[in-house]
């Protein structure tokens, strides 16, 4: 699918073995099904302005070739019709250099941008398999090099699907692996775990209800391919953010022989369920890495378009995958806005997380967050409608843009993260910096009229520690990437509790110490996560304790280090998660999407009296009250010690708590680290 205005192509009409070329309209960029003049065929349609020539290569059941020229019009678009090609065609292009200094070389076929299935994964294992990708290398690859395949919309039965839109003040994300998620459940047929059918099946429907979350947030199910190093290492990469073709759906999470329907029907079930479909999607970057890497499909088409170059002519990697896509041309944008478009009407997808996203903000070259791409997508009538989060960040100078986007995106809070990890896990007790990250970060998103849901608070996400993992390692254990554990983050605001890892070595007596430890930890942050202010994002697996064994950077394992491991299951910690989940959907003051303040909100010490100054500077403190509408009281003791409170006036229910008890009058002798909840009769 594609919108550029392109006023003319050239049909290329099979008539008794002859071709006729005629002129006809178009605006399709990509390969569609087309009928013209009561004949089928498809128009194929390429953006280059390095080409001096562009021919369209088909491909038989037989892997052999067929090459048709392509014409060009004043937009750079190169067109063909061709007849009687039917859907499942496989096809590529042959680009000719202009001046003898582009990057165009006939000899390697290259991958539509706008593909919308993919066969052929590039064998990228050895330095000999590589160069048959280079484009130095004479040899013809066509035999090897991944291939568009041509596709139509299938009659796939929605039956009545429509967008949820559930509003941001009623969202609950749930990041998942498709894989990960169903990979290990014994409960599932085999042949659907860790696939899009196993997402779809009714159990992980009726897990995902149970928990009380409104949206899942898919790791890139775009198609991708594993980095040389990984290949070499006989590693993957898991989380699949080395994009090959974002308009086409990762095949190896697929069941069946039809992913696209197999992934439609997932988005159908979860829709069914009430649940919203976000993809993490990439458009910082693709898996051509730096400009002498294997080449398959943009910089072999148009190198100066798609990428943002250096003075000395080299890629500028402000995301540390070795090239960065120029989203600041009018072609780099129409091919974003298109590919989210396709992902919206196709596949009926609610909204995206943009993985790196100040990349998309970047205009020669730096960041603007009033920038056309972030227009384009505010004024759009399609993509309007869609939820979108931002990583507002990425490698490059003034990257780091928190705080920044535009209104309308979400934003991941990597303060928040922090921050929360911090006061409960550190020694941090400065109240002040955990109230604000509780009550929404107004001293980051309260400006220009936005609201709370801007910021996206999380714990842990897919890069990090797992939450079991926050509270059991304080230092990463990435071994089994290759890379001497210098990977991943060092900084990880972690606490093991006395014990690096797992404690079966322990005498017994300590070994529940340690695990009745963690386990508070654990569910204090949940319910700090749950109950905040703005948006909550809970990573799939933490609900239950979840380990990767201390890796903190595993992009690279998909085995059993990653996949959420179901027979760990901890009962107690999923229905501590199920409870916060219940309550925030209760509390106005979490569910009206309106910033805190003193008419639903009293910030209260020990005592049960309003917070003073030095309160908020007592980093000793580490306890306070937080009543909210009135009616909920929520009770904080982060300190190494039982804490005395005095409760506020009134008759007070104790909601949820891990082993406090509340005694007679006003007093309440909270645990350390226990978060209560209580409700005014």
């Amino acid at each position: 699918m594609g919108h550029l205005n392109v006023p003319f192509l050239n049909i290329i009409i099979n008539i008794n073995g002859l071709f006729k070329i005629i002129i006809v309209m178009s605006t399709l960029l990509g390969a569609n099904i087309e009928i013209r003049n009561n004949q089928q065929g498809v128009s194929f349609a390429l953006y280059s302005s390095q080409a001096s020539k562009i021919e369209l290569c088909l491909f038989d059941s037989e892997d052999n070739e067929k090459r048709f020229v392509m014409k060009k019009n004043e937009q750079n678009i190169w067109h063909c019709w061709i007849a009687d090609v039917d859907e499942g065609a496989q096809y590529g292009y042959r680009l000719y250099p202009k001046d003898g200094i582009s990057l165009n070389n006939p000899n390697k076929l290259m991958l539509d941008p706008y593909a919308k299935r993919v066969v052929g994964k590039p064998d990228l294992s050895t330095a000999d398999k590589r160069s048959w990708f280079l484009l130095n290398d004479r040899r013809d690859n066509a035999k090897l090099a991944p291939k568009g395949v041509v596709t139509s919309s299938s009659n796939f039965d929605w039956q009545g699907d429509k967008p949820l839109q559930t509003p941001w003040e009623k969202s609950i994300i749930y990041e998942l692996h498709v894989k990960g998620f169903t990979k290990l459940r014994e409960d599932l047929p085999a042949h659907i775990r860790g696939t899009y059918a196993g997402l779809a099946h009714p159990k992980s429907i009726a897990y995902l209800q149970s928990l009380g979350i409104t949206a899942v947030e898919l790791l890139p199910v775009n198609f991708f391919v594993n980095e040389p190093h990984l290949q070499e290492k006989r590693l993957s990469n898991y989380w699949g953010y080395n994009p090959l073709a974002m308009f086409a759906l990762e095949t190896t999470y697929a069941a069946t022989d039809n992913p696209m329907d197999e992934f439609k029907q997932a988005v159908k079930a979860l829709h069914r369920a009430g649940i919203e479909v976000i993809l993490d999607v990439v458009f910082n970057h693709t898996a051509e890495g730096e400009k002498h890497f294997p080449t398959f499909s943009q910089r072999g088409i148009d190198d100066q378009t798609y990428y943002y170059h250096n003075d000395q002519g080299y890629y500028e990697n402000w995301t540390g995958c070795g090239n960065t896509l120029n989203l600041s041309t009018p072609q780099g944008r129409a091919w974003v806005l298109d590919c989210l478009k396709y992902w919206v009407e196709e596949y009926h997808i609610d909204g995206f997380r943009f993985d790196l996203a100040s990349s998309l903000g970047r205009e020669q070259p730096y960041f603007n967050p009033q920038g056309l791409l972030f227009k384009a997508i505010e004024n759009d009538p399609i993509l309007s409608r869609c939820k979108m989060i931002s990583e507002p960040w990425d490698l490059g100078d003034g990257g780091y843009q928190v705080g920044n986007f535009p209104s309308y995106f979400a934003e991941w809070n990597d303060r928040y993260r922090d921050d929360i990890k911090r006061f409960w896990l550190w020694k941090s007790g400065a109240l002040g910096t955990f109230a604000e990250r509780l009550a929404g970060s107004s001293d980051i998103y309260r400006k220009a009229n936005q609201l709370p849901y801007k910021t996206l608070n999380f714990i842990s996400a897919h890069d990090g520690f797992t939450l079991r993992d926050l509270v059991s390692y304080n230092y990463k254990h990435n071994w089994a990437n290759g890379e001497n554990n210098y990977d991943g983050h060092n900084e990880n605001y972690s606490y093991n509790h006395g014990i690096e890892g797992f404690t079966e070595g322990l005498p017994k007596n300590e070994q529940n110490t340690v695990e009745k430890q963690r386990f508070l930890t654990s569910v204090a942050l949940l319910r700090t996560l749950l109950l905040s202010n703005g948006t909550p994002m809970l990573l799939a697996g933490d609900e239950f304790g979840n380990t990767q064994y201390g890796n903190n950077n595993a992009y690279c394992q998909d085995n059993q280090i990653t996949w959420l491991k179901w027979s760990m299951f901890e009962r107690d910690l999923f229905v501590a998660t199920q409870q916060a989940i219940q309550l925030r959907k209760k509390i106005q003051s979490l569910t009206n999407g309106q910033w805190w303040n003193t008419q639903n909100v009293n910030w209260l010490n020990e005592s049960g009296h309003s917070l003073q100054v030095e309160n908020w500077q007592n980093y000793a403190s580490k306890a306070i009250q937080i009543l909210l509408d009135d009616k909920w009281l929520l009770v904080i003791n982060a300190k190494d010690d039982l804490q005395n409170f005095i409760l506020p006036d009134g008759k007070w229910q104790m909601l949820v708590s891990n082993r406090t008890q509340l005694l007679k009058g006003q007093v309440l002798l909270v645990e350390t680290l226990d978060f209560c909840i209580l409700q005014r009769k």
